[in-house]
């Protein structure tokens, strides 16, 4: 047994949406050969996967369910794909729309994790936030995005939904877990 706990935090649409974002990951994983995506739910990440020693574990679900976040619940509209051309590891995704309160939130979240867990390295895109909701990554091959991002580019989708609360999780060895809630006031 790993001597570590692997985390993140992450915003999670409704049902529905998850639902429609997981008809492209098995769209992507079937004719694309990108099957990573769908080993995790839907989601915005708001602190990037990071790791902490288990005996620190119950600092963690402490510090998150306590949380000073004054934000109110807010609505994030998806519009369409986007990507991340990495040469070796390309991203696909679906894309938000512009969002002040979804930028405060994250902000806010990483500010508190930093000044409470001053060891864990606060990462470029955490810094550089942009939000996003993978469908593909890790194991796209470039050729095979260049294929998938010829039609992704194009190709319509849009969805609205209510962030009413957002969700630390733990990864168990085979999957994501949520383990808390923390609810907008």
């Amino acid at each position: 047994m790993s001597e570590k706990g692997l985390y993140f935090i992450a915003i999670i649409p409704n049902e529905q949406i998850c639902n429609e974002i997981r008809y492209f990951k098995e769209d992507l994983a079937n004719r694309f050969g990108s099957i990573a995506a769908l080993k995790v739910v839907a989601h915005i990440t708001l602190k990037t996967p990071f790791q902490l020693p288990n005996a620190s574990h119950a600092k963690l679900v402490q510090w998150f369910e306590a949380l000073p976040i004054k934000a109110d619940p807010f609505q994030v509209e998806l519009k369409d794909f986007g990507n991340f051309p990495n040469k070796m590891k390309p991203v696909i995704y679906v894309d938000p729309i512009k969002n002040t309160s979804l930028h405060l939130l994250q902000k806010d979240i990483i500010w508190n994790f930093k000044n409470t867990f001053p060891d864990v390295e606060i990462i470029d895109f955490e810094k550089k936030f942009h939000p996003h909701v993978t469908v593909a990554y890790r194991d796209l091959k470039p050729d095979a995005f260049k294929e998938a991002w010829r039609e992704y580019e194009t190709k319509k989708y849009s969805a609205l939904f209510d962030v009413r609360n957002f969700h630390l999780l733990q990864h168990d060895g085979k999957r994501w877990n949520i383990i808390s809630t923390h609810s907008l006031r």
